[in-house]
């Protein structure tokens, strides 16, 4: 089925509204104009009329020839452009101004009895009968009296009725060429104001669709289209963002599993071709065995990413001493704080705290932040884990000595994949070990954030709601 296009619609839409207005408008100046016309011609004619009345009734008095009264009647007839027919009181035609009328001469004519009705109605008054048809002035008798009695009859009669037909027919020539112009007008504007942006804006969101997302389209007005366009060059940067992120995760994501798969392959491998000697071969099964927990950690983490941005990621909530679970955590790393040298000290502001929080998730949370102080610190640094109450939140900080966050990585640790350093975490870290914590937070709606201290090392603090 054809697509019927804007253009036409806005074109049939307002040629219709300005043909019913320009309609309107001629009805109204055609009656209006009709109106005045037949009013000037009845003033006219009752002026030329009352110059013929008193000739002919100096006629009748034997005052005028017949020739003065002829030439006086065809006077008054050009002037009112009208035909004169001068009749007695028996009826019958006795001078025309026009020859055409010379056959009605000396014979009688008959007044319409509806004629004759209205001047007995106005024969008081001496008053003209007028005619119409179709609102046009068709005749205009004017009875003489003599007496109180009718002595004859002057009758005026338009050369046409339609006299002020050319008026009319300019009117609405007028409005005919009025509703074209104005068709092509829309037609112009409707394509420049509104066909070209929303096609340039359809043809640009074609081209997005097909993975051009650096499309762009000009924003060329204030109005609806506008902010349109606007709002299209919006969602076209959002989409750019996120096929950036897709491309980036996926390279990450590639790179992450490529080094661990690469390795188990070659010592798999090598081990399979009797290249690594048999005393060496648990020593390389300890190895694959690392690389395979290091991808395991890898899958889970992005499960849960995936889960708790899916919306599908279901907290257990409960009452627990936060103090006990940081010493929990602190035990679990243990050996990796002994194999670094660090002196790790618990500060708590009160010998219990209590939180309400999904506990699992905060020793994931608690895991991955004191980890990332353990991986940052200084050879023999020190590690520091405080807690403290204000108001109705309990905030938990964790503070580890060395080189401080700089100020580009700041605004990224908090992304998937990323690595301050990269040649140190390599294989140590899957690089969504904060990025899940921020999550985790967000997921209690809390919040996660870090600090350097100058010259002394780097602190990362959370809130949790605090239990009544």
């Amino acid at each position: 089925m054809k697509k019927k296009s804007i253009v036409i619609k806005l074109i049939i839409t307002f040629a219709s509204i300005t043909g019913g207005v320009l309609t309107l408008v001629g009805l109204i100046l055609t009656v209006w104009i009709s109106m005045i016309y037949t009013e000037e011609r009845i003033e006219t004619i009752d002026k030329q009329i009352s110059i013929v009345e008193e000739t002919v009734r100096g006629y009748l008095k034997q005052e005028n020839d017949y020739g003065q009264v002829e030439k006086i009647l065809t006077m008054a007839s050009l002037a009112s452009n009208t035909d004169a027919i001068i009749v007695d009181k028996l009826g019958y035609v006795y001078i025309v101004s026009n020859s055409k009328y010379n056959d009605m001469k000396y014979t009688k004519i008959q007044m319409p009895e509806n004629v004759q009705t209205k001047i007995d109605q106005k024969k008081r008054h001496g008053k003209a009968v007028t005619l119409f048809k179709n609102g046009q002035l068709l005749t205009y008798v004017k009875p003489m009296y003599s007496n109180g009695e009718i002595d004859g009859y002057i009758i005026m009669v338009p050369d046409s009725y339609y006299a002020s037909k050319h008026i009319m027919w300019i009117i609405w020539l007028s409005i005919v060429c009025a509703m074209i112009i104005s068709g092509l007008i829309i037609n112009y504007f409707a394509k420049r104001l509104v066909v070209k942006p929303l096609g340039e804006i359809n043809n640009a969101a074609k081209r997005l669709t097909q993975g051009q997302v650096n499309e762009r389209v000009e924003v060329r007005s204030n109005d609806e289209i506008g902010q349109l366009a606007e709002s299209f060059n919006i969602m076209a940067e959002s989409l750019e963002k996120v096929d950036n992120t897709r491309k980036e995760f996926i390279s990450n994501v590639s790179h992450e599993l490529r080094s661990p798969i690469t390795s188990i392959k070659g010592f798999v491998g090598g081990i399979l071709d009797g290249v690594i000697p048999k005393d060496k071969e648990a020593y390389y099964f300890k190895i694959v065995y690392e690389e395979i927990n290091r991808l395991a950690r890898l899958v889970n983490d992005l499960l849960d990413i995936s889960a708790m941005e899916a919306g599908k990621f279901n907290l257990q909530k409960i009452d627990f001493d936060i103090n006990g679970v940081i010493s929990l955590c602190i035990l679990n790393l243990e050996g990796k704080i002994k194999s670094k040298g660090l002196d790790v000290r618990a500060i708590f502001e009160e010998k219990r705290n209590y939180v309400i929080a999904d506990r699992d998730r905060i020793i994931q949370v608690l895991t991955n932040l004191l980890e990332n102080a353990i991986k940052y610190s200084n050879d023999n640094g020190q590690i520091e884990v405080t807690t403290y109450t204000k108001g109705d939140k309990i905030y938990i900080s964790i503070f580890n000595s060395g080189e401080n966050i700089s100020k580009e990585d700041l605004n990224n640790i908090w992304d998937r994949f990323y690595k301050s350093d990269k040649s140190r975490t390599n294989k140590v870290s899957t690089g969504l070990g904060l990025a899940i914590v921020r999550l985790i937070l967000s997921q209690h709606n809390e919040d996660v954030w870090v600090k350097n201290i100058d010259g002394k090392g780097v602190k990362f603090t959370f809130s949790l709601k605090r239990s009544d």
